[in-house]
Formats: C-alpha cells, structure tokens, sequence
C-alpha cells in the first residue's frame, strides 16, 4: 500500500507523540513532552497516515555541525518510529525516501542520526560514522601517568549548572567545531540538556557541575550526577554518572577528569566518551578503564557531490567512484574525487572506477573515522585501481575521531 505522507500541525501531535510512546515502549512524563514538542520543527516532521489514524512517523532537526574542516548544515534525523499494528507494511521506506527527497530539495547534503537499533538504517544508505565508549573506571584504580599535564593557574569550582549556564554554552560553542559529529546546540536543546526534574534524575540525584577556571575566564566543565550507595558492611559505594565534560586545552581536560575520579563517597565513575578521549590516554593503567564499544553516530551522504566537497582532507587524493545509491538514484553512478588539503571537487564522470561501493560506506567515512580499508577486506566494496581505497582512506582520515555526543 502507498500511504499519504505530509507534515503534522500542531494539533496532530498528541497522535504524532503517542505513535513514538508506542514504538519505543516509553511512557514519557507529561512535562517532557512538553519540552520535545517546544523542540519540534513541525515543517519538518512528517506522518504516513491510514485513514486519519496517524502510523509512522519521523522528524529532523536542522543542525549545523561540525565535519572534517568545518560547519555544515546537517540534517538531525529524529523520531523514527511505526505503529505495532503497522509493520511490515512498507511504511518506514516510504517515510525514509520521502524524507531524503525533502533534505535534498532543501539543499542539505548530509543527514546524521542515532540508531535505536544498528539493523535498521543501512538499508537506506547509512553508514556507522562514529563510535563511542561507554566506560566504569573504579576510582582507587584511577591514578593518572605521571606525564599528566597540570597547571597551577587553574581552579575547581563547584556549581549549580542553572546559575553557570550562559558559561557553559560559551565554552561548549569555542570546542564544538573541533570534533566532527558535534552539532551547535539551541535554546531548546540546553534547557534538555539542563532539565533537572524529579523524572528526569532517575535516581541518580540532581545535576551537578564543576567548572575549571583560571584567573580570567572558564576553561572546561562537567555535568554529573551521582547515585548514592551504601555497601554492605556500611562502606560508600557511590556511582558517578558524567554526562558530559568539555575543555579548551588539555591540562583544564584532565583537571575536570581528576575532579569527578577523586569525588568523595564515588567508588565508580560511568561515562560514554568518544574512542580518543584523553581520558584512554591519561590513565597509568588503561585497563581500568572496563570500555564498552558502542556505534554512536550515522550519517548519509543525501548529495554525494556536495557532500564530498563541503569537508576538508588530510591528503591529497584523485579517485573515481562508482556509487550504488537505490534509495536516493541522483547518487548513483560515477564521481570524480579530486582534493587536496586546501580544497575539493567532486563532478560526474564517465571514466573508468578506481573504487566501486555502496553510498553506505561514503557516509561511514565521511566524519573521518574511516573504515574502508576494513571493508574491502571484509569484501563490501570493490577496488579497481591497486591502492585506490588506501588513498581514499587516508584523505577522508581525521582527528580527532568523530562523536557526537547527545543523541537527539
């Protein structure tokens, strides 16, 4: 069946919302509906109706974020989600495709998204972009190599993050340019971020922040919560939950990183960092840092050109690539890739490839983690030209690693 597709008015979205209650199994407090409906780009949703029962949906909101040498305009796919009564019926392809039609009719190149489960999304042209680590350090394990940078100038404060929060948008907006995947944050999304509700703690206590200063300004800040315990015999076994922690030079990077492992009645600290975060560097036994591997970000090259010249790269490189794109058929065919670290061009071709892949693997690339060497070995993409994936790898190669660090 074809359903009609169309964006919601304000007055559909109590069925919009109940659509993703269903589908992710999650009974929201009123007030957080609330929030996620006053962050709703509501010219941007869209809903498959049968009848006037409203049985898919999905969303987008429009961010800037940071890629390989710069900003971009990108394309936050949010709020996938289908009916139960309603799968198998075709209606998450129909919404996909008209989705990524809308994105390019809008001029926007790539689209990034979160994966509620990793199975879905490849087959609509997304690649596994970033990746994350989801960590437990035990803090009586946690002593830092004796390389760690310090310095003397710089003080711990402790903070209600409402009373610091024009601070912490100021340093979050000087370092979200330098990880591809971090995405400029608006209004909507700090007082997300910040929420410190009853619900929103889920046991773990209210948000909590430091900031580390200097004489003259703010150089990096944490939020935290931390889930109080008390062991068996009477002993704290406290878990400190890091949210997030961002600095602007790396001695204010490890003094945030001090502050929350050296926290009073802590003997755990849990947090998801990106795979490069100083942190895998700066303790004396890495071992204890009990990593977990988790795909962060997806991302789809919605106009390859475009989207291939909009980044910068880290070495020179002239390639020919043949790209299968049956979701979005403008992809699709050959490009010329000709870049080096000051400028690109991408334009269509008739010459032979060096390179043939999916549009997949160009959005699993494209933030700078790579992993095209690894499928050509595992062979999911085709080399023509002896050293032409080699090539290609290493000019769409960055650092560092790409995360985006809040899903949304």
């Amino acid at each position: 069946m074809t359903y009609p597709i169309r964006p919601i008015s304000e007055e559909e979205w109590p069925q919009f919302s109940g659509v993703l209650a269903e589908g992710f199994n999650w009974t929201p407090h009123p007030t957080q509906t609330e929030r996620w409906k006053a962050n709703t780009e509501f010219d941007r949703t869209l809903a498959a109706f049968d009848g006037d029962l409203i049985a898919g949906v999905t969303g987008i909101h429009t961010f800037s974020m940071a890629v390989p040498g710069g900003m971009l305009p990108v394309a936050g796919v949010t709020a996938v989600s289908v009916l139960p009564s309603h799968r198998r019926r075709g209606i998450l392809s129909q919404i996909m495709r008209r989705q990524l039609a809308d994105i390019r009719e809008r001029g926007e190149a790539v689209a990034a998204l979160y994966a509620s489960e990793a199975i879905i999304y490849g087959r609509f042209g997304y690649g596994r972009a970033a990746d994350s680590l989801a960590l437990r350090i035990p803090t009586h394990r946690s002593a830092f190599t004796a390389a760690a940078p310090s310095d003397p100038s710089l003080r711990v404060r402790v903070v209600r993050p409402a009373d610091v929060r024009p601070v912490l948008e100021e340093l979050f907006a000087e370092v979200v340019a330098r990880r591809p995947g971090r995405y400029a944050r608006d209004e909507g999304f700090w007082n997300m971020i910040l929420a410190d509700e009853e619900f929103d703690q889920q046991g773990a206590g209210s948000l909590r922040a430091i900031l580390v200063e200097d004489s003259s300004r703010a150089r990096g800040y944490a939020l935290f919560r931390v889930k109080g315990n008390w062991g068996e015999y009477g002993a704290p076994d406290g878990e400190l939950q890091l949210r997030e922690l961002h600095a602007t030079d790396p001695a204010a990077h490890a003094l945030l990183w001090r502050a929350v492992l050296d926290r009073d009645l802590v003997t755990k600290v849990t947090a998801d960092i990106p795979v490069d975060d100083p942190i895998t560097q700066l303790l004396a036994d890495v071992r204890q840092l009990h990593p977990r591997w988790l795909d962060d970000l997806w991302v789809r090259l919605v106009s390859v050109d475009a989207a291939l010249t909009s980044r910068a790269y880290s070495a020179p490189v002239d390639v020919v690539i043949e790209v299968a794109d049956d979701v979005c058929p403008w992809n699709a065919g050959r490009w010329r890739l000709t870049a080096d670290t000051g400028s690109a061009a991408c334009k269509r071709t008739d010459e032979a490839p060096d390179v043939s892949l999916p549009v997949s693997a160009l959005g699993g690339a494209y933030m700078g983690a790579g992993s095209l060497v690894a499928q050509r070995s595992a062979g999911l993409l085709t080399e023509h030209s002896a050293g032409a994936v080699h090539a290609l790898a290493t000019a769409m190669s960055w650092s560092p690693a790409p995360w985006a660090g809040w899903v949304f």
